[in-house]
């Protein structure tokens, strides 16, 4: 418990070396994934050829995506076993489950963003955005997992299901990482990279830390609790930068 609420030079400690390593594999595992199956779906264009070219033909592609998917999966399973795990065995917050407060968040922020409120919702240690997204990235991979699987044994299943469950599969396969690319390219990117809060990069996940004032304004609840104080004072420090912001932008 040390490790989590370590302070220096005003930063807080959210995510251990697992966590990094495991967001570095994700990141390496989804790239080779993307890159060799989307040569495989839009074969007919001439940069998908001639990378299939150079990589020694398409079994050769088709062995790298299977492979790194194999990594993928079983990284995943990794990923929600020691969650599971956590939070039976050694009481770990169940942090990342949807909640009726995120729902409130949603609503408050809405106001927030139309001018009905003074300032945005006070979440823990995760937001509704980043749920959101969480979400919406695992159960793709799950259902990625499911239909590659069945592409990859296709007779195996066919001996005990039906034959059109194969163009099925391979329809979720293709539309799911789609999804999943435009979720990663879209709503991560822009919210690690290109958002105003974050800009030019948000490195909490390459270093671990993560710096109290970003704490105060974004993870207030998660804050009041590792410091032992009333939600109330961190809500107040956050509303003070609020301010404070608004009066620099608005002079």
């Amino acid at each position: 418990m040390t490790g989590d609420t370590t302070v220096y030079e005003k930063r807080i400690r959210r995510f251990s070396l697992p966590r990094i390593l495991e967001h570095w594999l994700a990141m390496l595992t989804f790239g080779i994934l993307v890159a060799t199956g989307c040569t495989q779906s839009f074969f007919s264009v001439d940069i998908s050829r001639w990378i299939i070219l150079k990589m020694g033909g398409i079994d050769t592609i088709r062995l790298i995506h299977r492979c790194t998917g194999v990594v993928f999966v079983v990284a995943t399973f990794l990923h929600v076993a020691s969650a599971a795990a956590g939070v039976a065995l050694r009481r770990w917050q169940p942090s990342m489950m949807i909640t009726a407060s995120d729902f409130t968040n949603v609503m408050h922020d809405m106001r927030y963003y139309l001018g009905s409120e003074n300032f945005p919702s006070a979440c823990d240690r995760y937001t509704y955005k980043q749920k959101f997204e969480y979400w919406g990235i695992l159960t793709g991979s799950l259902l990625m997992t499911a239909t590659g699987l069945i592409l990859w044994f296709p007779v195996l299943v066919t001996r005990y299901f039906p034959g059109e469950l194969i163009p099925v599969a391979k329809a979720l396969h293709s539309n799911e990482a789609l999804v999943i690319v435009l979720l990663i390219a879209i709503w991560h990117v822009y919210n690690a990279i290109f958002s105003p809060e974050v800009f030019p990069m948000d490195t909490t996940i390459f270093t671990g830390y993560l710096s109290r004032e970003r704490m105060v304004r974004e993870h207030p609840l998660e804050l009041a609790r590792r410091e032992g104080v009333s939600v109330e004072k961190i809500t107040e420090q956050g509303k003070s930068m609020h301010e404070i912001d608004s009066e620099e932008v608005f002079p």
